[in-house]
Parts: C-alpha cells; structure tokens; sequence
C-alpha cells in the first residue's frame, strides 16, 4: 500500500485557516458577550472581566510558551529530515505541558486572593475560583495545538479554537442565566440573595452580579474540555502523517533528556515574554482599577456630573466598577483585529525557523516582509474603520439592555485604540518572528518596557478626574509605541534585511486614510438624509463599512499595495497572480 504524502500549508495559507477560525471565533465571543453584558450589565462584565485579567497571564503563558517552542523545534527537525526527534519532540512535550497545567492551576488558587485584595475587589473571587480548573484543560489542549502547528498544518488548531468557544458560548450562557434566576427567586420571595440580606432590587443585582460572572466563568472552563476532546479525539484517528520510510531513514534520535532540556531552554524566554505581555491587561485591569477608586474617592461628585445620564441607577459603590465595565466594553472590538493578525506570527514560526535552519536568506526576507504587509493592509482599514464609526458600532451592539448606558464613556475610548490599532496588531507577529529566529530575548526586553511605560502612564493619567478611565488609552499606546521600536530594530539587525518600506507601510497607511474617510463620509450622509426607522443605524453602518472597503481596495490595487509574493502564499495563488498581473494591479 502505497504511504501517504503530506501536505504542508504555506505560511498566509496557514495563517488564512487560523484568521477564519479566530473570526468564527470572534463572532462566537461577540454573540456571547453581547447577551451576557446585558444580562450581568457592566457591573457584572467588570467582576467578569478582573477574574480573565487574572486568568490570562497563566493561560497565555501555557498557550504561546511551550507551545511556540514546540513548533519550533518540531519546524527545524521536519527540515533537516529528523523525523524520529519529531516523535520524542511530542512524548516529551505532553509531559512537561501536565506538570505545567498542573502547577499552572495551583498558582492561581494561589493568587486569587491577594489579586482581589490588590484589585480591593474582593467580589471577583467566586469568577476566578470557577475558571481557574480551564488552566490545566488548556495546558493539555496545547501539546496538541503547539505540534500539529510546527508540522505547519494549522487545521487542527483552527477547529479546536471553534470548538472551545462554542462551549464557553453554550455554558457561559446558561450559567449566568441560571444563577440570575435563581438569585432573583430568592429577592422575589424576601430570602438572602446569596449570602446577603437586601432591601430592594438594586441591592439584589449588586448582591447577584459577582456569582452571574462566576456562572458566566463555567463557560470558560467547559469551553477547554470541549476543545481537548476534539484534539485527542483527532490524534487518534489521524494522526500526523509522518511515514514509515521517513522514519526508518531518519537519523538516530537525540534523548529524550537532551531534547526535554532544548524545550525548556527555550520556552523559559518566551513563556516569559507572553507573561509580560499578558500582565499589561493585568497592570491595567489592577491599576485602572485601583487609580479609579482613588480618583473617585475624592472626586464622586465631579463623576457624577461628567456622566450624569449614564449613571443613573448606579450605587455609589458600583461606579468604579460601572467605568471599568464600560471600558471593558471598548477591548472587545480593540482586541478583534490583533487576534486576526497574531495568526500570522504563529503561522510564520514554522516557515521562519525552517528557513533560519537551512540559511535561506530569501524566503526570511519574502516571509517577514509578507507577514509585516499583510498585517499593515488588515490593520489599517480596520482600525481607522473602527475608529471613525466608534459610537455607531458600539451602540448597534450594546444599545440596549443593561450595557446601554456605558456606550457614551467607551465611543471615545475605541476611537483612540483604533486609529493606534495597526502598533497593537504588528507587536504580536514582530514577536512570534523574533521566537523563530532563536531572538527570544529581545521579545522580553521590549514587553517589559511596554509594560513598565504603562504602568507609569495608568498612575498618571487615569487619577485624572477629567480623563479617568480615557487615561489607561495613553498608557497602552506608548506601551505598543515602545513593543513596536524596540522589536523592528531587532528584526532590521538580526536579519540584515533592507526592507521595502514604501510597499509594507506606506501603502497600507495611505489607502487606510481614504478608506476612513470614505466610510466616515457615506455613514454620516445616510444619517443625515434616510429618515429615522428601527434598523437605520445598522443600515447606515452597513452602507458606511461597505464604501470605505471597496474605496479601500480600488485604492490598494491602483497604487499596486499587493505584492506577488503575498499572492502566490493563498490558495491558488499562483492562478490569482497571473490574473491580477494581467491587468496590470501586481508587478
């Protein structure tokens, strides 16, 4: 019987899989959150959101550390034909990923209180003790997700990541639904609503919000089982399609020690580098947090007249929590567009790494490049997109029910992350390109300084009554600011590669610019002249959106913004170059 032949996926066409799965899974979270905030309202999503804050260093560090450095060496050892360390590269992997969920999970037992206590948000236990168990289902997840990505077949990573936010959508929802009912039941019939005797429903919802975001948590956690199921499910039936003669002319394996020390010598940097990058949300979610209680201790009135119309309802011990949440309302459209592009830094760790092993200078430059292009043509239009129809988007998906009163606090906030998303979106992949280049110290280097810079900025600007929460934005663009600098300069002298920087950042900025004019232009004249019905704002955005891509594009292919090398990585890339070369859009 003949063997099967493998086939590798090239590095945008990998990218491309995990770029629609992270939109499903965007799409997902978007149908998850937007019921959940207006079931828990922004005080709920506040206690949410500060357990994930917590959540998310541990996890990233299990899903971007050992992983990355798995690809790695998986990546280089399918590249100079060592197929049997490929083999003992996984065994080892899934054994140091069960002691690292294992102690993952106890750390942050561990650390729940004493983040409350930092946090003096003591509230915010009953989330983090509920997703803390997702840590070691993750850990396990990503032995799986970190091999099948340096074998550069993305697919199994893609479905997994679907898999797991359709659980947490599923569980997530009716975790807080339950525990709402139930908490209401108990005020209904003038019994305590968990734990605590209330007067009247606004003490009912302060009393039944910290357990709805709890129940909210169980999403999370059961998300991450459902997603290990699939993959171990997967690896039994499919397997990695190494095959027999690759193995039996393989070269005689490294030992299993040998190979366990490579691993850990280098995650330790990278597992380090994505702590650091995950503990900016955490710096902002303690320090926003923190410098917000301080600034309205003194300042409540000030507060109460700045948004007097939107805190209407809100106790006086709920306002910090209330412009936390409201913020938090902004970081679910920030967040979109970096974790589109992030997937092209995982997908190049494979290619790059290849190529860094064998010293093929052209394919490191065609591939940095390609990643750099790719994420300024997508970051652009996007976030200038984003920044110009802040309020409209917003209000289209949190306009009504229990969120609808923080709108006007987070329009000006997105506003600013968008027209600045484009540094958020190339610190990621700038990093994973670092990682696969053996530069896994300069990621730490420049993550650590980003996050001191927004330490320092949170103190600052966020104690300022008239900015408060608008504060942490200026902390976190001179955090990126800082990312991006210190990450390029590394990238240009390790690789002594003169970049094209008219094609991979010009271009993009330029065409971005007219595509923002265009959507803000079409929106505000089908706001002024259609006349008022139930679904114009929707209508007007669509109209808004749809012109400012096709102005974006038109653009991009006059000014010939798309590279043929970038065109011939898609699928069917070859076929698609000659016909955008025939008339004339790509040289």
């Amino acid at each position: 019987m003949a063997e099967k032949t493998r086939k590798n996926q090239s590095l945008l066409n990998g990218a491309l899989v995990l770029s629609l799965a992270t939109l499903i899974v965007k799409v997902i979270g978007v149908i998850y959150k937007i019921p959940l905030s207006n079931m828990i309202g922004t005080v709920g999503r506040g206690y949410f959101d500060s357990a994930y804050n917590l959540y998310v260093p541990i996890y990233t560090v299990s899903m971007a550390g050992l992983p990355v450095a798995i690809s790695n060496m998986v990546s280089k050892a399918m590249a100079t034909g060592k197929y049997r360390d490929v083999k003992i590269i996984r065994k080892v992997a899934q054994r140091l990923f069960l002691i690292v969920g294992i102690l993952g999970t106890l750390a942050m037992f561990i650390l729940a209180y004493p983040y409350a206590l930092s946090a003096k948000n003591m509230d915010v236990l009953p989330a983090v003790f509920v997703i803390t168990p997702a840590i070691f289902f993750c850990c396990l997840m990503s032995s799986y997700r970190g091999y099948y990505n340096g074998l550069s077949n993305m697919t199994p990573t893609a479905i997994s990541q679907v898999f797991e936010a359709v659980g947490k959508l599923v569980f997530g929802l009716i975790g807080a639904r339950w525990v709402i009912s139930h908490g209401y039941s108990r005020f209904e019939q003038g019994l305590t609503v968990f734990g605590r005797t209330v007067a009247n429903e606004s003490e009912a919802l302060s009393a039944i919000y910290p357990y709805a975001a709890a129940g909210a948590a169980a999403g999370v956690t059961l998300g991450t089982v459902v997603g290990l199921i699939y993959l171990i499910i997967l690896h039994k039936v499919k397997g990695d399609n190494i095959t027999k003669t690759e193995l039996a002319n393989a070269p005689k394996p490294e030992k299993a020690g040998v190979l366990a020390k490579n691993i850990i010598n280098f995650a330790i940097p990278v597992a380090l580098s994505s702590l650091v990058f995950s503990i900016t949300n955490l710096i902002d979610s303690i320090t926003i947090q923190n410098r917000l209680e301080y600034m309205i201790a003194g300042n409540l009135d000030f507060i109460r007249n700045l948004y007097a119309t939107e805190l209407v309802g809100i106790l006086d011990a709920d306002v910090k929590n209330f412009l936390y949440g409201s913020y938090s309302l902004s970081l679910d459209f920030r967040n979109l567009i970096p974790s589109l592009t992030m997937t092209l830094g995982i997908s190049a760790i494979p290619t790059l790494s290849a190529a860094w092993a064998v010293k093929n200078r052209e394919k490191i430059k065609v591939s940095i490049e390609s990643v750099l292009r790719v994420t300024m043509l997508v970051a652009m239009p996007c976030g200038i997109g984003m920044g110009v129809l802040a309020q409209p988007i917003l209000a289209m998906f949190y306009g009504k029910g229990e969120s609808a009163s923080g709108v006007s606090i987070a329009a000006p906030v997105l506003t600013a992350y968008g027209f600045t998303i484009f540094l958020m979106a190339l610190s990621q992949p700038m990093t994973n390109m670092l990682q696969a280049l053996d530069k896994t110290k300069v990621p730490l280097i420049s993550l650590s300084l980003g996050a001191f810079v927004k330490l320092v900025s949170n103190f600052i600007f966020v104690s300022i009554p008239s900015l408060n929460v608008n504060g942490a934005v200026i902390g976190t663009i001179l955090c990126y600011v800082v990312i991006v600098a210190v990450n390029m300069f590394a990238l240009v002298k390790t690789t002594r590669i003169k970049f094209n920087l008219i094609s991979v950042f010009a271009k993009p900025i330029i065409c971005g610019i007219l595509c923002g004019v265009a959507a803000y232009t079409s929106f505000g004249l089908c706001n002024r002249f259609i006349p008022e019905f139930g679904l114009k704002n929707i209508m007007c955005l669509g109209i808004g959106i749809g012109f400012g891509g096709l102005i974006y594009v038109i653009s991009m292919l006059f000014i010939k913004g798309i590279s043929k090398d970038d065109v011939v990585m898609l699928p069917k890339g070859e076929k698609i170059a000659k016909l955008l070369a025939k008339y004339g859009f790509i040289e």
